[in-house]
Parts: C-alpha cells; sequence; structure tokens
C-alpha cells in the first residue's frame, strides 16, 4: 500500500497545473493519479477512527466512508451535470469490484494457495442482498425500456425517488442487522487480526479531514476535465464513466483486498469486494439520487448493457460464492469477464 502514497506528489503538481492552464488530458491523468493515494489515506484514517470508536461506531464509520471518494466525485459531477458519468460509475463500480477486484484476489491468492476458504454464511448474505439491491435499482430502467411511448419517460422519474428512500431504508436494516442483532454471523478476519492503528485518534482525524478537503478539490478538476479529454483524446464518456472513474475512485481499497488475499484471508477480501459493491448501491446511489435533487433530478436509467452487464457480474458473483472456497481459475475467468466487458464499453 505505501508504494501508492508516492503518488502524492501529483497532489500540488495538479493545484499548480490548474492555475497554469495545463490541458484538460494532463489535469484528468495528473488529478486521478492524485485521488487515488488521497483515497487511500482516507481509509487509513478512518480505519483509526473506527479503531478507538469501538466496533459498532467504527464499524459504521468504515461502511460509510468505504466508498466516500466516489461519493464526492459523484456530487462534483452532478453538480457540472455529467450524469451520465455519474451513472455509468455506479454500475461500473459493481461491476469493477465484482469481477475486477473480486477476480484479482481471487487470482493472487490462488497462486500463492492452492485453494482458499471464507466464511461462507457471511458472504452468502452480502451476495444475496447485491442481488436485491441490483433488481431495485434496476427497477426504473427495465420499467423504461418495456414502455412503448418512449415520451413518458420522465412522467415516471419520481419512481427514482422512492427506490431511492427504500435503498436507504434497507441500508440502515442491513447496518442493524451487520452490527447489532447479527453481529456474530458477520464478523470476519479483521477483527481477529488484532492489528493496531497506524496513526493515533487526533492523527487520524486531521488526516480524515485533510484528505476528504483535497479530494474534493481534486475531484473539480477531475471531473471539470473529463469532457474536454474525452473530446481531445476520443474515448467514449460512457467507457470513462464505466471503467476509468472507478478504477481511479476504489485503487486504494482495490490493492486492499489484494494485500488480503495474498495472506489467504479471503473472507475479509470479499467483503471488500461485494460489500464496496453492496455500499454502492444502498447508500451511494440513492444519496446521489436525492442530492440530484438540489440541481436537477438525476434519473437512473441504465442503458440495456450497463444492465446486462451489473446482473451478469452480481449471478456470477453469487455463483462462486456458494462453495466458500476459491481458486487461481474462478480469479482468470472474472478478470477476463472484464477486460471483455471494458473492451465492450470502449467501442460502444
Amino acid at each position: 500500500m505505501n508504494f501508492l502514497y508516492l503518488l502524492l506528489v501529483f497532489v500540488p503538481v495538479s493545484i499548480v497545473g490548474h492555475f497554469m492552464g495545463f490541458s484538460e488530458t494532463m489535469m484528468f491523468i495528473f488529478s486521478a493519479l492524485s485521488i487515488i493515494p488521497l483515497a487511500g489515506l482516507m481509509g487509513t484514517a478512518t480505519e483509526g477512527v473506527a479503531h478507538y470508536a469501538g466496533s459498532r461506531v467504527g464499524g459504521f464509520l468504515n461502511a460509510t466512508f468505504g466508498n466516500a471518494t466516489e461519493l464526492i466525485i459523484g456530487i462534483i459531477g452532478l453538480k457540472a451535470g455529467l450524469f451520465e458519468v455519474v451513472k455509468s460509475s455506479i454500475a461500473g463500480s459493481v461491476i469493477g469490484n465484482i469481477l475486477l477486484v473480486l477476480g484479482l484476489s481471487m487470482l493472487c491468492g490462488g497462486f500463492k494457495f492452492k485453494t482458499q476458504t471464507f466464511n461462507k454464511a457471511a458472504v452468502q448474505v452480502t451476495s444475496s442482498m447485491l442481488l436485491f439491491a441490483v433488481i431495485c435499482l434496476s427497477i426504473p430502467a427495465v420499467f423504461t425500456h418495456t414502455m412503448s411511448d418512449k415520451t413518458l419517460t420522465t412522467k415516471y422519474e419520481g419512481i427514482n425517488i422512492i427506490v431511492a428512500v427504500v435503498l436507504l431504508a434497507i441500508y440502515i436494516c442491513q447496518m442493524y442487522f451487520s452490527f447489532f442483532t447479527h453481529k456474530d454471523l458477520m464478523g470476519g478476519e479483521e477483527e481477529e487480526s488484532g492489528e493496531e492503528p497506524k496513526w493515533n485518534l487526533k492523527v487520524s482525524i486531521i488526516m480524515l479531514v485533510v484528505s476528504t478537503v483535497f479530494i474534493a478539490i481534486l475531484s473539480e478538476f477531475f471531473v471539470g476535465a473529463v469532457e474536454p479529454m474525452t473530446e481531445q483524446v476520443g474515448l467514449p464518456m460512457t467507457f470513462v464513466g464505466i471503467i476509468l472513474v472507478p478504477i481511479i475512485g476504489n485503487a486504494a481499497e482495490h490493492s486492499t483486498a489484494i494485500i488480503m488475499a495474498l495472506k489467504n484471508k479471503m473472507s475479509v477480501s470479499i467483503e471488500i469486494a461485494l460489500g464496496s459493491s453492496l455500499q454502492i448501491i444502498l447508500f451511494v446511489a440513492p444519496v446521489l439520487i436525492l442530492l440530484s435533487l438540489i440541481w436537477k433530478p438525476m434519473s437512473v436509467i441504465f442503458t440495456p448493457f450497463e444492465l446486462v452487464a451489473v446482473f451478469a457480474s452480481v449471478i456470477i458473483a453469487n455463483k462462486l460464492v456458494d462453495d466458500g472456497k476459491s481458486n487461481w481459475l474462478e480469479g482468470l475467468v472474472l478478470v477476463a469477464t472484464y477486460v471483455i466487458l471494458g473492451a465492450m464499453f470502449f467501442v460502444v
């Protein structure tokens, strides 16, 4: 993880580049490279605060700040009117966490250990909830795509608000389930490790605040450069939202999942991948839908191809975790599927 912090050099470079008038493509690259280590610092700081706050409050903080970077980028995107990028990043985060992160974790861990096992009961709860959440989030899109009169689409955009409220309610219930009524079932290897946090409470809070502020600033640069960059380079906007934005926002978390797999802590690795996807749908997506009302209501209507990709990813995840074991071949299949989907989104 420490090697990611070398990228912090791009934080001042991005700020200087903004005032010096660097090209939009350079600003996109520099700000993206800056956000990656800052997201890692935010994650480490959150873990530090969580350690001193106790298991219940700590679990809530970890869950809430787990996808803070994507949430910040999403809010900036809404403010800039880049609704398609924001919606694509929601679908891309789910696809990337399941196919790329889980796949690389199984692949790397499987090369070191012939067969890896994990907490089947806890993972099945998460994977089942993930399938339910995807179905709920996709209802407006399925409904819209089956309508014969496309001019009526805007009339039913209010259903997104209902879906958002329901998803947030389910998120609160899922948190209560995980940290109160069934915390013994959901308990994982991270609670058994007994590792001390990297920073004390005061330093953790300071780092959490500082990293959040800088991520917000750099996200402004990043989102502001997306549209001009895609025009200059010729990248499809959907590809940026589906592939690039989730990878940038989740890079630090991705590396942690792979490191846990290499330590044979597959339960932790899988929970990072699937738990992050679940959090994107139950928390980040509905919050963005509700916040979009401040500027212009965002209707989360995924394209048919995005729907197929998300559903396929979730179904594959449910199938692979069913036996409580993983190996490198399963990981290779997930990564290969992600590469194929990435190629399709690049072409489309």
